[in-house]
């Protein structure tokens, strides 16, 4: 754990470095309306769909074992399937979250048939507040939840309504 520390502090510091030296500029807003957002799992790629067509795409890190749809509590994987976004949360511990409703019925029986409990709490998300804004931690690092740099989620913030449907694909 004091390893993870370290190099998340590491990296925080080297991205804050070389973003005083090549600072992004600001993304453009994502004009239309949202009509859904497709999440693919083996490409880490986000899109943003409006008027039928791909408006945005984001490169997001996943949970820290994404192989497979997520089975229970802890086991680091990404759901699959269909949700809905069902709450925001501009306070969480990460940069604005954008909650999906996770885990559905299905997901409950499936938990309590096999004695285990679900998880919850999964969030399109930025990255953690410790981190500086010009810094997007590299590999899958969440819990379970879909990662994207802070710049990115400010964009999705500001044109995803609650209701927006979200398709996470293997």
């Amino acid at each position: 754990m004091r390893r993870a520390a370290a190099a998340l502090v590491a990296l925080a510091l080297i991205g804050a470095m070389v973003a005083l030296i090549w600072p992004r500029p600001p993304l453009p807003p994502i004009a239309g309306p949202v009509e859904r957002i497709v999440i693919d799992k083996s490409a880490r790629q986000l899109q943003v769909i409006v008027g039928g067509r791909v408006a945005r795409s984001f490169r997001v890190s996943l949970g820290f074992a994404p192989e497979g749809d997520k089975r229970r509590q802890g086991d680091g994987r990404t759901p699959e399937g269909l949700f809905q976004i069902d709450r925001r949360n501009g306070e969480s511990a990460y940069h604005l979250s954008l909650g999906l409703n996770y885990p559905r019925p299905s997901d409950r029986a499936r938990a309590a048939a096999e004695g285990v409990d679900p998880g919850g709490d999964i969030f399109i998300h930025g990255q953690p507040n410790l981190v500086p804004d010009s810094v997007t931690l590299p590999h899958d690092w969440t819990a379970g939840c879909i990662a994207l740099s802070n710049a990115e989620i400010e964009v999705l913030w500001q044109a995803v309504p609650l209701g927006t449907p979200v398709e996470i694909r293997p």
